[in-house]
């Protein structure tokens, strides 16, 4: 919110006006944890290649689509607009996707969530080798690339779980606030991997950071 400033002191709002205006770039996030901390379920070298080569390159094509969707709006150029619509969603959702996957990770996860997570997971799926089993089924279901997730669904007040294409993001293709998300695309798990994704699927829930996803739950239910 804005305040009325005196004329002695309007001189120093031109500076952060100005840079209001110049909106920042997306920028690739640093990871939580050293490239090769999630051994042996997932190698060093996917993840090396997954947040400094893809990764980055989402955040690098989404800046490069912005600032041409920038332009088309100020010459209010609405066929351009629309036809970058599907770089805005792809790269946009590959940005958005990756940096919830990362922190849903860690080194000291595994294992089974506790308190409220835990209690809406049994009241939701029955138990959690239930919930677990039907995540996995999901996503090993994916047809060509895509995301496994669990999301909350705010208006029914309860946990779903999802699957999405490509890098469709969850909350702005369906609605649901994302918690937890399986990255099912081959350059997630290939080289470790190979074809065999329910191998790489079994393996992650090694690394899963329940206390990420149960702190991304308690928020949403604010």
């Amino acid at each position: 919110s804005f305040c009325v400033f005196s004329s002695r002191s309007s001189a120093k709002l031109i500076a952060p006006l100005g840079s209001l205006v110049s909106r920042q770039k997306h920028a690739l996030p640093d990871l939580p944890y050293d490239y090769g901390a999630l051994e042996p379920h997932i190698n060093a070298e996917i993840m090396q290649l997954h947040h400094s080569k893809h990764h980055a390159a989402y955040v690098n094509n989404l800046n490069v689509a912005e600032e041409k969707y920038k332009e088309a709006l100020a010459k209010g150029d609405v066929t351009a607009q629309v036809s970058l619509q599907p770089a805005l969603k792809f790269n946009g959702g590959g940005h958005i996707n990756h940096t919830i996957f990362w922190t849903n990770l860690s080194p000291n996860g595994g294992g089974e969530p506790r308190g409220e997570l835990m209690d809406a997971i049994k009241h939701d799926f029955g138990s959690f080798a239930n919930f677990k089993e039907k995540l996995t089924a999901v996503s090993v279901g994916v047809q060509g690339s895509g995301w496994g997730w669990l999301g909350y669904n705010k208006e029914q007040g309860r946990l779903q779980i999802a699957a999405c294409a490509n890098q469709d993001p969850l909350q702005g293709t369906t609605g649901l606030i994302p918690l937890l998300g399986i990255d099912v695309w081959e350059h997630a798990y290939y080289l470790q991997y190979k074809n065999v994704r329910p191998d790489y699927l079994k393996a992650i829930w090694n690394v899963i950071n329940w206390e990420n996803v149960s702190s991304r739950y308690a928020t949403c239910k604010k």
